[in-house]
């Protein structure tokens, strides 16, 4: 069974990679950075080179090893398409989603660039698949409306926005081709304010353009304080779930062996 995990809008998380590297403001205060670096240095902790990025390859197969469907957030700790994780790994990383396609995976990053080249490159054999889920951070106007029309620009069959940390109003955006918008104020020491404002600026256009809406969190260094609800309510919506029936033990571990048969033969 998959370990469950606090963040709200998922099940449980899957980090064949940790680590990364700050890209934009939106990072300011990771809270994964945070976390990992108070492990660094203590001996045989997965986090012992602290945020540093490394692959762990033996992660890979975890997914078929769970015996229930579960929403499944992709490199919680990390960013798949980082740089510096080789091409060959991210795809392998697809394989694996494609393949245990009983759970439904969330792929979120900043990296929208090499997301939009892989995805409509070496990774188009995943993109027609309900059950993998697209995803690009948007933390202000600068940054986050390229990375917005760069997952457009994909051919993916599901496309998602984690609006969070919500830094600033983003004013009127291109909700076509949007399956589902996450927003969320930051939290933890140091962290920035959000305006309600802004918050339902995003609920109005979701509104209008019939996209699901999942509100997080209003953030704050004591975010149980400030709660969930926006004008009294809880928004939990996602889109729709597809996810296949989960088989058996055996088959599992024949399909796990079959794919890892085929990472062998690539090399």
């Amino acid at each position: 069974m998959a370990t469950k995990t606090k963040i709200e809008w998922t099940d449980t998380t899957w980090n064949p990679v940790r680590g990364c590297t700050k890209v934009s403001p939106g990072c300011t205060h990771c809270y994964a950075e945070t976390f990992a670096e108070r492990f660094r240095g203590v001996k045989g902790h997965p986090y012992e080179k602290g945020f540093d990025l490394r692959l762990v390859p033996e992660k890979l197969m975890e997914p078929f090893s769970w015996t229930e469907s579960s929403m499944v957030f992709v490199n919680s700790m990390s960013d798949l398409f980082h740089p510096d994780v080789p091409e060959d790994y991210i795809v392998r990383v697809a394989m694996v989603m494609a393949a245990a396609n009983w759970h439904t995976y969330q792929v979120l990053t900043k990296r929208s660039e090499r997301l939009l080249h892989m995805l409509n490159g070496p990774l188009r054999f995943a993109t027609g698949s309900r059950h993998i889920w697209w995803g690009v951070s948007v933390e202000d106007v600068r940054h986050g409306i390229p990375r917005i029309n760069h997952l457009r620009s994909t051919s993916a069959s599901v496309k998602f926005l984690s609006i969070e940390p919500l830094l600033e109003d983003l004013g009127s955006i291109d909700l076509s081709k949007i399956d589902w918008v996450i927003v969320g104020g930051e939290s933890g020491i140091g962290a920035r304010p959000m305006e309600e404002s802004w918050v339902n600026n995003l609920l109005v256009q979701c509104r209008r353009a019939g996209v699901p809406f999942f509100f997080k969190q209003w953030g704050g260094v004591q975010k149980k304080k400030h709660g969930r609800a926006l004008n009294g309510k809880t928004f939990d919506e996602f889109p729709l779930l597809t996810n296949s029936v989960i088989p058996g033990r055996d088959r599992r571990h024949q399909m796990a062996g079959l794919l890892e048969q085929n990472f062998a033969k690539r090399g």
